[in-house]
């Protein structure tokens, strides 16, 4: 295109060349006396349009004014938009607002741009201006379709689901309340600043992204093998005795289709019937060369010939009150032989503690791992004291009760163990077996006590006395150790000791004996809890509790007196009495779930309700545009029931901008409530880092202190009397738990709750539902060795293919294929997006990677077309500035706009790309966190293969300008595709 087919204006005030466009955004930007002149001349004249122009106003010096009538409506049209767009000089405001008032209310619908005829736009098809262009198809643009299959199915998803939401953005929503200002504000007061200090994030942030420095436990003997011999693994024991001869990996069975078959008919298969069933089919079985005719022969393999490398479960039986309950436990040490053995796990086990820091000269702690806490540090340093050359065996205990049914009554009580050798993502992933089922507690309520005082100390003492029972190996062998032999052969004196206990707040206080209503770590009243925040709380004295507890022999009446004193129940036999080096009030760690999700963001979403109203946060929430990592819930918030913690998590996305600029009634400010609410997400978010720095837990420190500092605002508004409340106070113990046991997902109870799955619900399936313990622990038992000979079938293909020529087999460095230990190198050069102009500096590191389709959704998009479909109307002059702009970025602004009128164009049509992800490669380069990945949308309305409306989609994005950080806002700039 030559500069002749472009239209030139000139602006006599400053007597430069501009594009149409670019002389509208001259005129509505400038700050010349000149220009402004030239622009009100021409508005008077009614050479300019101020409705077409919204952005032109004659007074307003090129600000933009907005009707308020119009502010929180869409309208149906792009026309509709722009008339409103622009105040009048001779419109009457009262007039207008009154006819507001009688017209009926303007459904929430269409995007930004207005509607389009659903005919106008498909994804993958061209837009030609002739007939003929559509027979020009190429073989390579066939191709090209055939290709973008898999694009066009994600696009499909997209366009089901916007299409089922579309009718519930069409809901009434309630005019906005009159803005009301408090006292101070109405005086022009100034509001005091409290907000986080953004050097201090800045910095924080930085230290995460750093190479960590360890620091080693002194000595050579903490963790030292106590033999230089080495053992055979389970993996080469079994097969010395199951395939002497080395002939067959997947023995005992005869081969491979007679393994998978075997596999499938355990781990995904019907039930045994069914099973039995199909092998009866004729000449199946020995089609197949099986070596089972029918599930009871099958079983008979599984349990004679195969191995778990796991303890099976013993049945108990315990008399209360004259009632027989039966608890199924495993042995505690058996258990974790089987984990610290594992040939799946060898590579992945941590032996000694560590300091790790984020500069040289050791000033920044970093807590990742429980091995960077501080917990294990001083543990170790006192058995050295002892028995130098421990290898401490971090005891981790879990347990909830679940329901088994989705009606009725069938309750179970399993209790998990795992150890802290291993890293938390393994531990947290039950693919990877980190965790073990310990014991299935009795369930039962004691409805046949009926006293409810004796009720509920009989279900404290059964609690007790069976975790007494599961965990009372370890009181000697934490003492003096045992030879433990990982699954690489090495030797080693562990030292088992009960360190965590995950539970939710009934749990806790179940464990440390505590009453309901009060802190299961420390002896703060109930008058004070919630009342304000403080650093460092003094946990209960551990010695004076177990003074209390040797009063037992002194008579009931003694005993229960001297509980009462120590802030305790009267529990005969706590659990963690004799354990060594053990202090259960520290042991009871953070729980995000149900502290945060389902405590303290409970409340607060309960709290903004009482405020607002639902119909307000309601209607806000269906204006939220959609968005990748947001979900929409278009029928409101305030109405939902049984809400999940997954699901408070998705409401916290996005809930600071509900509250946003929504006035109080009273006249309150609500410059205290956004900052309370602000405090508690910051808390939140800032909790559930996968690694910390001494100044991330500063951060998180101030984040709860703005909220007590603000959190009066309730009270005020009538919706709080107090906030006493044991889950906001367990708040204050976060820092302290961090630094001993590392980051909270180390602990969270999310983790450890889906165990359930597996442990539990799917083992009750698997019965007849009458007398279900026995058959459940007989099903995972089989399971598990399912699963061992699974992981032994790999292991012998593998080193099969690693044999030496002398017939040796050459050992692998990880049997898992995952990585060893955390490493702690620099952050992934990935590509980055430069804006034209504003190149980023030498010394910036790129950190985000942008993933786009390889074939476009629109191969053939016109500028008219461009212009029309997706209210693009300056695309030609906007890329001819991006082409002046990236071949010269020093440039000035007046400079790119003069040269971009002599750019030409030697094409009509572009490609166009509806979709574009941005991956996040572990934002905190540390190698323990996750990938994140976002997708911003552009494209138009159209219809889905139903014939159903799907509303256009343009998302809002964030621009660095190269001065962008890899955290904060500053720097960035928002924009719309």
């Amino acid at each position: 295109m030559s500069t002749r087919d472009r239209k030139c204006k000139r602006c006599t005030g400053c007597r430069k060349d501009f594009t149409v466009s670019g002389y509208y955004q001259h005129l509505t930007q400038t700050s010349k006396p000149a220009c402004i002149a030239v622009r009100e001349a021409e508005i008077g004249a009614g050479l300019l349009d101020t409705d077409s122009e919204p952005g032109l106003s004659p007074s307003g010096h090129g600000s933009r004014a907005t009707s308020p009538a119009t502010s929180s409506e869409h309208r149906s049209s792009a026309a509709t938009q722009h008339d409103q767009a622009g105040l009048s000089s001779d419109v009457d405001p009262k007039s207008s607002e009154a006819a507001d008032e009688d017209a009926p209310p303007i459904p929430f619908e269409g995007d930004y741009f207005g509607e389009y005829a659903p005919e106008d736009f498909d994804d993958f098809d061209e837009f030609h201006e002739h007939a003929e262009d559509a027979q020009g198809r190429t073989d390579e643009g066939n191709q090209a379709a055939g290709m973008a299959e898999a694009e066009a199915a994600e696009e499909e998803d997209d366009a089901e689901y916007d299409a089922d939401n579309h009718k519930y953005e069409r809901g009434w929503e309630p005019p906005p309340r009159a803005m009301h200002l408090d006292t101070a504000e109405a005086a022009g007061e100034p509001v005091e600043e409290d907000t986080p200090d953004r050097a201090a994030q800045s910095r924080a942030h930085e230290h995460l992204r750093s190479k960590t420095f360890a620091v080693p436990f002194p000595g050579a003997r903490a963790g030292a093998p106590t033999s230089q011999r080495r053992e055979r693994s389970a993996y080469e024991t079994f097969q010395r005795h199951i395939d002497s001869a080395n002939r067959n990996p997947y023995a005992p069975f005869t081969s491979r289709i007679d393994w998978e078959v075997a596999r499938w008919a355990k781990m995904r298969g019907p039930g045994s019937t069914a099973v039995s069933e199909l092998l009866q089919i004729e000449n199946l079985v020995s089609i197949l060369g099986l070596s089972y005719t029918n599930s009871r022969e099958l079983n008979a393999i599984v349990d004679s010939q195969l191995t778990s490398g796991r303890p099976r479960f013993r049945r108990r039986e315990i008399i209360v009150a004259g009632e027989v309950f039966e608890i199924f436990y495993r042995d505690v040490i058996q258990c974790m032989r089987a984990l610290y053995g594992d040939p799946e796990l060898a590579d992945l086990l941590v032996f000694t503690p560590e300091r790790h820091y984020a500069d040289a000269d050791h000033n920044t702690r970093v807590y990742f791992d429980m091995h960077t806490g501080k917990w294990w540090w001083e543990t170790q340093k006192e058995l050295e004291k002892r028995k130098p050359g421990a290898t401490i065996i971090p005891i981790i205990i879990s347990s909830d009760k679940t329901q088994l049914t989705v009606f009725g009554s069938k309750t179970a009580y399993p209790v998990y163990m795992t150890i802290g050798n291993l890293p938390k993502d393994v531990r947290r992933k039950p693919s990877r077996r980190g965790q073990i089922l310990l014991a299935y507690l009795p369930s039962t309520r004691l409805e046949h006590i009926t006293n409810k005082a004796a009720w509920r100390r009989s279900l404290a003492n059964l609690f007790h006395a069976c975790m007494r029972l599961v965990l009372a190996p370890l009181k000697d062998v934490g003492v003096h150790g045992i030879d433990l032999v990982s699954g690489d052969g090495v030797t080693r004196r562990g030292h088992p000791i009960f360190a965590m206990y995950i539970g939710d707040y009934p749990e806790q206080l179940l464990v440390t004996c505590c009453k309901t209503g009060t802190c299961p770590k420390c002896p703060i009243s109930r008058d004070e809890l919630g009342e304000a925040t403080v650093q460092n709380r003094p946990l209960r004295n551990l010695e004076e509790i177990l003074s209390a507890l040797d009063h037992i022999d002194e008579g009931m009446a003694a005993f229960s007196r001297a509980c009462r004193h120590a802030g305790i129940k009267p529990v005969v036999d706590p659990f963690w009495r004799d354990l060594p080096y053990v202090n259960v009030f520290q042991s009871i760690t953070p729980d995000i779930l149900h502290q945060l999700y389902q405590g303290v963001i409970k409340h607060l979403l309960s709290w903004l309700k009482s405020a607002y109203g639902p119909e307000e946060l309601d209607a806000r929430c269906r204006r939220l545009p959609p968005n990748h990592q947001i979900r929409l819930f278009l029928k409101g918030i305030t109405t939902l029931q049984k809400v999940t913690g997954k699901e408070h998590g998705d409401i916290c996305r996005f809930l600071l901008g509900l509250v946003i600029g929504l006035p109080l009634p009273g006249g309150h400010s609500s410059v205290r409530l956004v900052r309370a609410v602000r405090g508690l997400l910051d808390f939140l978010y800032l909790a559930r880092y996968p690694a910390h720095t001494a100044d991330t837990l500063d951060l998180l420190r101030d984040a709860l202190r703005r909220f007590h500092t603000n959190k009066d605002i309730f009270v005020q508004l009538g919706i709080r009397l107090h906030f006493k409340l044991p889950k906001l106070h367990s708040l204050d113990h976060y820092v302290d738990s961090i630094k001993l046991f590392g980051t909270t997902d180390n602990y969270d109870t999310q983790y450890t709750e889906r165990l359930h799955i597996d442990f539990a619900k799917d083992a009750y399936r698997a019965t007849n539902q009458k007398d279900e313990f026995p058959q459940m622990t007989l099903w995972l038992e089989r399971r598990e060795k399912i699963l061992r000979h699974e992981a032994y079938v790999n292991w012998r293909l593998r080193h099969a293919v690693n044999v030496d020529a002398d017939g040796d087999p050459t050992r692998e460095r990880s049997l898992s294929g995952h990585p060893t230990a955390i490493p702690s190198t620099a952050p992934q050069q990935v590509s980055q997006v430069v804006v034209p102009g504003r190149p980023l500096p030498a010394s910036a590191t790129p950190w985000t990677r942008i993933k786009i389709a390889k074939w476009p959704s629109v191969k053939a998009l016109s500028f008219d077309d461009a212009a029309e479909r997706y209210g693009d109307a300056y695309l030609r002059d906007a890329l001819a500035r991006f082409v002046v702009q990236y071949r010269d970025p020093t440039l000035s602004a007046a400079e790119v706009e003069q040269e971009s009128l002599n750019v030409t164009y030697h094409f009509r049509k572009i490609q166009a790309f509806h979709k574009l992800k941005f991956l996040l490669e572990d934002a905190q380069a540390l190698g323990i966190m996750d990938d994140i990945q976002d997708v911003a949308h552009a494209r138009p309305a159209r219809r889905d293969k139903q014939g159903r409306p799907v509303p256009g989609r343009f998302d809002t994005v964030l621009v660095n300008d190269g001065t962008g950080g890899q955290s904060g806002v500053n720097g960035y700039h928002v924009a719309q595709l």
